[in-house]
């Protein structure tokens, strides 16, 4: 036993993510992880080193997401709306999560190029769970992960041609579900443009400067809010679009005598640029909210609201020192 954990224990992070992309919960996925490789473990007479270690850990992964999803299949909102707080999606620090990259672009198909690169992102994450348990399983097997239809067929236990079917239709189905406007993958902190926009964001909101905010934000820009979150006190997530209104919908905090006085800590989640958000209450700027930022064509085209909870995940304290 203590030979087969020191061999699985490298996989262990990346099957994690693995199972995040396959359920849309990190909890869950944290439970079917040890259900992997307790099967693993059951089954490693079987083992023949055909494949890779990695890939039959991978194999015995995404079946087990499979059996999860069939005995518990989820209910999506019918509504047109963003599901990214409809789940039990979080955000992830990027530094957390390096195994979260998608495999080089040069080993991808050139319809899978654009998929690979978003998978990093809660949009992608979101947008997958409205694929079929299959279709979800044999795209991140092709797209994200790289395999071939033959090791896809084997590991799901079907032919190649279904895998490409599948693969086919849920790339297409994926799209409706995307925002218009996407960001491509971006390691490290950003590029420069985007960094640039975030600093004159934190700058424009710890200002209350809305002229500058307003300049900042895109015509279309959507904003959303978790329950809890970002002082949206309400049992269900919210959701608002267009300039005009998000500046409405932020106006109490940023004008008059009662404007919220914010502190701003910068960071990174799901390959997205994130905002640690506290105020000051009772003299103790306490934790508000997490906010992550898509940026597109050098302006903030979503704002991405989680609650105060999130900030721990990052490292961040419940009030600043």
């Amino acid at each position: 036993m203590t030979d087969f954990a020191t061999e699985t224990e490298p996989y262990r992070h990346e099957l994690r993510v693995h199972c995040y992309r396959m359920l849309g919960s990190f909890d869950e996925a944290e439970d079917l992880v040890q259900e992997t490789l307790l099967r693993a473990w059951r089954g490693r007479s079987t083992y023949e080193g055909r494949a890779s270690l990695r890939a039959w850990l991978y194999r015995i992964a995404t079946n087990v997401c499979l059996d999860h999803l069939e005995a518990h299949p989820r209910v999506l909102p019918t509504l047109d709306l963003p599901v990214t707080h409809d789940s039990d999606l979080a955000p992830r620090p990027d530094v957390a999560v390096p195994w979260l990259r998608p495999v080089p672009d040069s080993l991808l198909e050139p319809d899978a190029v654009v998929v690979a690169r978003e998978t990093v992102e809660l949009a992608f994450l979101a947008a997958i769970q409205h694929l079929s348990p299959r279709q979800r399983a044999a795209l991140v097997l092709r797209d994200v992960l790289g395999w071939s239809a033959r090791e896809t067929a084997t590991a799901l236990g079907t032919t190649p041609a279904a895998v490409n079917s599948n693969v086919l239709r849920a790339r297409a189905e994926l799209q409706e579900h995307l925002p218009a406007q996407r960001t491509e993958w971006a390691s490290g902190s950003g590029n420069e443009e985007e960094r640039a926009v975030v600093a004159k964001y934190v700058s424009a909101l710890v200002d209350h400067d809305e002229a500058a905010l307003s300049e900042l934000l895109r015509e279309d820009v959507r904003c959303s809010h978790a329950p809890g979150a970002g002082g949206h006190m309400g049992p269900e997530p919210m959701w608002y679009a267009g300039r005009a209104s998000v500046l409405e919908g932020w106006a109490p905090a940023l004008r008059g005598d009662d404007k919220v006085d914010f502190r701003v800590r910068e960071t990174r989640a799901n390959g997205l640029p994130a905002l640690a958000t506290y105020v000051r209450i009772d003299g103790e700027f306490r934790a508000f909210a997490l906010n992550t930022l898509r940026i597109h064509g050098g302006k903030v085209a979503e704002v991405t609201t989680f609650g105060p909870e999130s900030l721990s995940v990052f490292g961040f304290p419940a009030v600043l020192s």
